[in-house]
C-alpha cells in the first residue's frame, strides 16, 4: 500500500492508506452515500437565512410550491439549531456517563482536540468474550457490525459476522485494517482484552463491571486541523449513527452468544 493524503472530494479519509490504483472517480459513490446527506443539510443551513430575507419562496407561484419552499425555508433555519443543541450532544455522550467521558482512554492525545465523542453501552456478557467479537472488526475481517445495508450502499462489500471466527482473533499493533475496498488505516495500539486503538478512527474499551457484564466504550476525537475541520462537517454526524450501531451490534451478539 502506498501512503497518501486523500485530496478534495476524499478528504474525509485524511490519514488514511489508499491503494495506489484507487482514482477520486471510485470515491463518489461511498462520499456521496456518506457525507452526501450532511453536506446538503450544510448548505441549505447557509442558504436559508438569505432565502427567508430576500423572500425567495415569494417568487414561486401562489399555492403548495410557495407554501412548501417556505417550509421548507423554516426547516433549514432550525436545524443547526437543532443539531446543536439537541441531536449532537445527544449523539456525542450516548450512553456514556459524565466520569467515562471525563476519563483518559489510550489513544487520547494531549491537547483539546476540536471534536471529541464518546458513546458505551453496558454488556451483559463477560469482557473476554466482548473482546472477541470487537478484535474481529474490519471491512474484509468480521465487519463493523453496525448497517452492513447502509455501508454496502457504498460499496464497502461488508457482512457482518454472527459467530466468532477463530482465525480473526489474531491482531497486534501495527496491523493495517481495511475500511474501504483499497481504504485502509492501522491498529495503533492493542492491550488484549482491554483496548483496541485505530488510526484516524478512534479507541474501543472493554471495562469489566464483573465476572459477567462489561462497559464497552467507544471514544473518537478530531485534532484542530483543516482535516478536523472537514470531518465535522461531512464525517462526524454518519459516524455518530454508525459507532452508536456498532455498540449495539456487539452487545446483541455476545449477550445472544452468552444465553446460547
Amino acid at each position: 500500500m502506498e501512503k497518501r493524503e486523500v485530496v478534495a472530494m476524499t478528504a474525509i479519509t485524511e490519514g488514511f492508506e489508499t491503494a495506489p490504483a484507487i482514482s477520486p472517480v471510485r470515491m463518489i459513490r461511498p462520499v456521496t452515500v456518506v457525507s452526501g446527506g450532511p453536506l446538503a443539510l450544510a448548505v441549505a443551513a447557509v442558504l436559508a437565512p438569505f432565502a427567508a430575507a430576500r423572500h425567495w419562496p415569494d417568487h414561486l407561484p401562489e399555492g403548495g410550491a410557495r407554501r412548501t419552499a417556505w417550509w421548507a425555508t423554516a426547516a433549514a433555519l432550525a436545524a443547526p439549531w437543532a443539531y446543536g443543541l439537541a441531536v449532537r450532544p445527544w449523539l456525542n455522550r450516548w450512553g456514556s456517563t459524565s466520569e467515562e467521558r471525563r476519563h483518559r482512554y489510550p489513544g487520547d492525545g494531549h491537547e483539546r482536540p476540536l471534536v471529541s465523542a464518546t458513546r458505551a453501552v453496558t454488556v451483559h456478557a463477560p469482557a473476554r468474550e466482548v473482546w472477541q467479537w470487537l478484535v474481529q472488526i474490519g471491512q474484509d475481517r468480521g465487519g463493523f457490525y453496525s448497517y452492513d445495508w447502509l455501508e454496502n450502499l457504498a460499496g464497502c462489500q461488508i457482512h457482518s459476522a454472527d459467530t466468532i471466527r477463530p482465525e480473526l482473533q489474531d491482531l497486534a499493533a501495527g496491523d493495517e485494517l481495511t475500511i474501504f475496498p483499497g481504504v485502509s488505516t492501522r491498529i495503533a495500539e492493542l492491550d488484549p482484552h482491554r483496548s483496541l486503538v485505530i488510526e484516524n478512527w478512534g479507541a474501543y474499551i472493554v471495562d469489566p463491571i464483573d465476572e459477567h457484564s462489561c462497559r464497552l466504550i467507544a471514544r473518537s476525537h478530531k485534532d484542530r486541523t483543516p482535516g478536523g475541520l472537514v470531518y465535522l462537517l461531512t464525517m462526524e454526524l454518519p459516524h455518530g449513527v454508525m459507532e452508536r450501531k456498532t455498540l449495539l451490534g456487539i452487545k446483541q451478539r455476545a449477550e445472544a452468544a452468552t444465553r446460547a
